[in-house]
Parts: structure tokens; sequence; C-alpha cells
């Protein structure tokens, strides 16, 4: 498995999907419920028949609503397609039964819409518009973006605009994120070494970081709470921050992993906490304090302090807080493919190798209570 997505709709209960690549069987879509309070994991299996998944992505709005990027072979081609699905009705809201006998109650995700198959090429990621009503999606497609508006419930998906990358050789995307950001009319798209940006509404480019990485970008991921805060992160082992208004120096540079990062994600409420996956078969939370919304650490209203603390507290805030990797994660033993904050609570994060584990894990207590306080 390599596809991993939190249900980003779903902000109560702690839900995360799985995508299988398996060539022998029925490929499927795992529904991984994590019962908090028992430290229990549930499980609930839908059977994704089209092929193996390459990506997969969630619905901002609609719990039920998913969409895939799987292989098809043809006639001794293999391409890349994207589809839209719905998930039985049942299960999608996190819940905490665990079905009795799962073997015999297998489900079928109902296929709601393909997202043009073979016209522009082999897709390698869907992004949702992040505050969205669910119904505006961009798919990467070779050297292709193209943004879709999904009609009456979504069982139609409308090309409303595209655009090409031009240039010499085969230009392909890897990967790409929609900015939360200036009402979301900005995505970042990587292809090669090179970090794109680019203006949904007139589909061209607005910020080009060329060779932001020594080798290829694997993937990218924006600040929630910092509005030209970019990180990326590739082949070349390392994991780059970049203030996208001024793009020929990365603001921070992580080398922290010792083989290629697959995947960089900002906590969504704390955005100095920074998780990364990579082939080194580890997990690295990292503390980047100094290029957070808080820099100098939890600000305190100077009506609370009493004159002698009013010192002490003045000391404080001049010193910036320090970066740091908080915690290393070695419970893989294989390539990390993928690692993704839950929607629902903001300390607990999963990770997924190659070899089909998943593992979810906590920001340490210690950290936790450190931010919040």
């Amino acid at each position: 498995a390599r596809a991993l997505t939190p249900q980003t709709a779903e902000t109560d209960a702690i839900r995360f999907l799985v995508g299988t690549q398996s060539l022998r069987y029925d490929n499927q879509i795992h529904i991984i419920d994590f019962d908090d309070e028992n430290n229990i994991i549930n499980k609930n299996v839908l059977l994704h028949q089209v092929g193996e998944i390459w990506h997969i992505s969630t619905s901002p709005a609609d719990k039920g609503v998913l969409a895939t990027c799987y292989n098809k072979t043809s006639d001794t081609k293999v391409m890349t397609c994207a589809a839209v699905w719905r998930m039985p009705k049942e299960l999608e809201s996190g819940s905490h039964e665990s079905p009795d006998d799962s073997s015999s109650n297998t489900q079928t995700l109902e296929l709601l819409c393909h997202l043009d198959n073979t016209a522009h090429g082999n897709m390698a990621c869907v992004m949702w518009e992040p505050m969205g009503d669910g119904k505006k999606i961009i798919s990467l497609a070779d050297n292709n973006i193209l943004l879709w508006d999904l009609q009456e419930s979504s069982a139609k998906a409308v090309l409303s605009s595209s655009t090409a990358l031009e240039g010499k050789g085969q230009l392909k995307f890897t990967s790409g994120r929609w900015s939360p950001h200036h009402n979301c009319t900005q995505i970042a798209t990587a292809n090669d070494t090179t970090v794109r940006g680019w203006d949904t509404r007139s589909m061209r480019q607005i910020y080009c970081i060329e060779n932001a990485h020594g080798q290829l970008v694997r993937d990218l991921d924006f600040n929630p709470n910092k509005q030209y805060y970019l990180a990326s992160c590739g082949d070349d082992c390392k994991v780059k921050f970049w203030d996208t208004r001024n793009v020929a120096e990365p603001v921070k540079t992580l080398e922290e992993h010792s083989h290629w990062v697959w995947n960089v994600r900002y906590n969504h409420s704390h955005d100095q906490l920074i998780l990364t996956g990579s082939s080194d078969s580890r997990v690295i939370l990292s503390n980047m304090v100094s290029i957070s919304s808080e820099p100098f650490g939890h600000m305190v209203d100077d009506d609370e302090l009493s004159d002698q603390e009013d010192q002490h507290q003045e000391e404080k805030i001049k010193e910036p807080l320090q970066d740091s990797v908080i915690a290393t994660y070695e419970e893989h033993e294989d390539s990390v493919y993928a690692v993704e904050w839950s929607s629902a609570d903001p300390w607990l994060f999963a990770s997924l190798s190659y070899d089909g584990r998943l593992v979810i894990n906590r920001v340490p207590r210690a950290l936790k209570y450190h931010i919040l306080l």
C-alpha cells in the first residue's frame, strides 16, 4: 500500500483511508477508525475493483465522497486514471462498531464519475478545493493541470479550465497541493526538480522555484497559518521550507533523512509541527518553531503578569525558540510512502509503509503541553 488520507470532512472521529496496491487480488480501500479511548483500531473494507491505488483524497465537504488515482491495464498499456467514488451510506461517518465478520460483508464503492480517462495522460494526483463545497477538483495528468466542476451530486465532472507545462523533454507532474490561502485561488505543483505556483483563475504560473531540490521533488504542503509558506521534499533526502515571495533561497532546510523523502505534512492546528516520511523506513516529527506562526512561543497578555514576571517575560520574548527533531519513529520495516495528520485530533498521525503496515502515533505529551500551556 502507498495511498493514505485522513477523511477530511470527518472532524469528530479519528479516521483514515488506505488504498492497496496488489497485482494478484482485487484492490481495496480500508477505512481505519481509531478508538482513542480504548486504543483500538477498527477496519472496514471496500472493494476498489478497477486497479492498484496510487493516490487517494477525500472531499472536504462530504464524508462519503473520495477520489482515487489507479492503474488500468488495457492492451499491453498501463494507464493511470482517476475517478470519484461514494462509499456506502452506513460507512460514511466514523463508527466504533467493528463488523462481526468482515470477510462476508465486503462492500463495493459506487462510481460517481471518471475524471477523463485517457485524453490528458497519466493522472498523478487529485486535489480538492480545501475550503470548498467539494465541487471543485484539480487533477494533474502528465504535463496538464485540469480544473473540474463536479455537477449534480458529483455524478458528472465537467472540465472548466486547463493548462499545460511547456518546455523541452517529457515534462510530468509528480504531485501538487491546493493552497488554503488567497481564497483558494492558488496551487503549487512539483515536476522534476522544480516547484511552481499557479493561479487557478487565469491558469498562469505565478512563481517558479527552479532546482528546488537536487533531485526529483516528491511532495509539497502549505503552512495552514502563514500564507506564503510552503514545504517541499525530495530525492535529495532534504525537506525545504520556502517563502513564495522570495524563492531564491529556502528559508530553512532539514537534512534528517538518509533516503528519498516521500511526504511532508504541516500540522493543521500547530504549524511548527512537521511530519516527514521516507524510504529510509523512518517517520520524523520536527518542531520548526522559528518559521511557524508563533516563533516566540505562546504570547501572554501584559495584564496577566506581575512586575517580577514582567522582566522575566521580556527576556523570554527576545529569544526565539529553537528548531529541533522531536522524535524519530522506527516502527516501519519498509519505505514509508505516506504520513498524514488526523483531521479530528491535532495530536495524532498515521504513517503507511509499502508492506501495508499502518502505524498510528501521538505527538509526545510533554511537547503537546509545552505548545498548549
